[in-house]
């Protein structure tokens, strides 16, 4: 099985796919990033659902994306010298959605095969699979209320539940496949033109790429745009909603049991996401992405989730695929998320925060978006005192975490700059006394004078990663000696290898979590970010591109990384970590930008 970081992302802007590095198609969900997978061979076996289009003798490659684009280049060189490239992408669609593959000649006589192995359901159900009568280039498999269409010039064979091509191509020549989802009760969509779909695949990306004005060093402006790719990328453009990851149940460590389904938007990542999207200078997917949540969060704000479907679902039920044997053996598989149920304080902070930001950065003050922020404001006055889940969604007791209070003072605090910067109406000397009285309890309970450090909750002597948001988000200073201390203990006591662990577990068991995770990489940005804040700038650029060295051949990045075995982790390529390094690089570059675009999600008065 391929590593997570042999696998290139394409999408077409409603659900994505992951082709590894020997030409195999392991993960695709038609027609949503959340339906169920027609490949998943990634989780499981070649039978549940692949395609491979190879060489059929030994060969080598190499791969990129085509300009700033998601279309896929794979060259393969054979052992006798002779050359060919494989084109991949799926065209941004209108109903029907396609994933398209151009094998193409460059010099002498390659020989390939493509296997198309069609599942439904998670690689649980076999498709009938038929030839069209009228059209002797095309396939059609059905099952239930899904099908798909194959449509191909090669010649074609039915072999073992698979559909077999075997072809040569010479210099310039150009063979294509396209293989196209839709309704089983609906008739077979139009013949599309492969080449045609290319062009336009192409000048989609490249036109929305240069809208990106990045003022960087050229070799980080590069790694940046490359992030604001996949995180367009993992846009659901119908509703505006953002997924965290294109997979489900790639695991936290190999045989692990922490097996998530990442395909839901999370409101953990609302303030990063609209930063990371201003900066890039995309304000219409910030604003559809401000439309997303205000429609996710709309209701009794005491029903507010951690997060939603790409529509805003709520329901995200959580199962289990027995029939898949995981990645590399990490089992369980699961369908859903269940701590889609968890309380989390930490989002109310990130609501407020998202929505501040967004009018700091120009887009007008909404009343009506307002008026809901004002029922969140009012149940927190009290929400903020309970216990929660955390932002690690532990599947245990809950605790007052200091990260969940310190996001709280966050809803807060951005409720009386939308008060006295942006001209809203509140009861603004009620939010600064929650906001004061917030702050003093998180000073006294949730530092250990002992440690010299804030702990990961109250009465607790266990660190915590998500600490090293206190000056990220304005709470502190970085300078505060508390925070110093902090951070201190933090490279103490998390740093593995030179990257940051979220947090420690001394025994079996505790909380669910197993000892072995790798290394979070978000939070390892978010200590680049404090360096940069205590004017470490060199050891700041020199974590950044430590972590972006991470990053595969194509510049993806997943949850974690495992030091000791080099690889990749967790579900990928992840929009957490993309967004961590597009905001860390604007802060930490070797021409640090002015104060006044230093560390976005501090606002300009910060309370001491």
């Amino acid at each position: 099985m391929a590593r997570v970081e042999d696998y290139a992302l394409l999408g077409d802007l409603q659900t994505a796919a992951l082709v590894s590095r020997d030409g195999s198609v392991d993960w695709l969900c038609f027609p949503r990033f959340d339906s169920g997978a027609c490949f998943a061979a990634l989780l499981g076996e070649p039978d549940n659902g692949r395609w491979l289009v190879a060489p059929t003798t030994a060969a080598t490659n190499t791969r990129r994306y085509l300009h700033d684009t998601l279309v896929l280049e794979t060259t393969w060189q054979a052992e006798d010298g002779s050359v060919a490239r494989v084109l991949d992408f799926m065209p941004p669609r209108g109903k029907a959605p396609d994933i398209v593959r151009i094998v193409e000649g460059v010099k002498g006589r390659v020989h390939f095969r493509s296997e198309l192995t069609m599942r439904f359901d998670y690689g649980r159900i076999v498709p009938w699979v038929r030839k069209r009568t009228h059209e002797e280039d095309t396939r059609v498999a059905l099952a239930g209320p899904d099908a798909l269409c194959f449509r191909t010039p090669a010649d074609t064979r039915g072999e073992d539940m698979r559909t077999i091509s075997e072809f040569a191509v010479d210099e310039g020549e150009r063979v294509p496949f396209v293989l196209t989802w839709f309704p089983s009760h609906e008739d077979v969509p139009e013949t599309i033109d492969p080449e045609q779909a290319l062009a336009e695949t192409e000048s989609f990306w490249r036109d929305w790429s240069e809208q990106c004005e990045i003022d960087l060093p050229p070799e980080w402006a590069g790694v940046v745009r490359r992030s604001l790719i996949v995180l367009k990328a993992l846009t659901y453009e119908p509703t505006g909603g953002i997924v965290a990851a294109a997979t489900t149940s790639l695991p936290e460590w190999i045989g692990s049991v922490r097996n998530w389904d990442y395909r839901y938007c999370w409101l953990r990542d609302a303030t990063l996401t609209l930063l990371a999207l201003l900066q890039g200078n995309h304000e219409e997917e910030a604003t559809a992405w401000r439309r997303w949540l205000l429609r996710a969060i709309a209701g009794d704000p005491a029903d507010v989730q951690i997060m939603y479907g790409v529509a805003a679902e709520r329901r995200l039920t959580e199962y289990e695929l027995p029939w898949l044997a995981g990645y590399e053996g990490s089992r369980p598989v699961r369908i859903g998320n269940a701590a889609s149920e968890q309380l989390q304080l930490d989002v109310y902070g990130e609501v407020l925060d998202a929505l501040y930001q967004a009018r700091v950065h120009g887009i007008p003050l909404d009343p009506q978006a307002w008026r809901i922020q004002l029922a969140m404001l009012d149940h927190l006055e009290e929400a903020w005192r309970e216990p929660d889940d955390g932002i690690w969604e532990i599947r245990g007791e809950r605790r007052h975490f200091v990260h969940s209070k310190a996001m709280a003072w966050v809803a807060f605090d951005r409720a009386v700059l939308t008060v006295e910067e942006q001209g809203a109406d509140g009861p603004v000397d009620r939010w600064r006394d929650l906001r004061d009285e917030i702050h003093r309890e998180v000073c006294e309970r949730g530092f250990d004078p002992g440690l010299g450090s804030f702990t990961q909750s109250y009465g607790s002597q266990e660190l915590d990663a998500s600490l090293l948001m206190l000056p990220l988000v304005g709470f502190l200073p970085a300078t505060d000696p508390r925070v110093r201390g902090t951070i201190d203990a933090i490279e103490r006591e998390l740093l593995q290898d030179g990257f940051v662990l979220r947090y420690r577990t001394h025994e079996e068991g505790v909380d669910g979590l197993p000892p072995g995770e790798g290394a979070f990489l978000p939070c390892s940005f978010w200590l680049a970010n404090c360096y940069e804040l205590l004017g470490r700038h060199e050891e700041a650029e020199a974590l950044f591109e430590r972590l972006v060295g991470l990053s595969n051949d194509l510049g993806l990045l997943s949850e974690e990384y495992d030091p000791q075995a080099k690889r990749l982790l967790g579900n990928f390529p992840q929009a957490f970590t993309h967004l961590a390094l597009v905001t860390t690089a604007f802060n930490v570059a070797p021409h640090p930008p002015s104060p006044a675009r230093m560390h976005l999600r501090v606002p300009r008065r910060r309370p001491g």
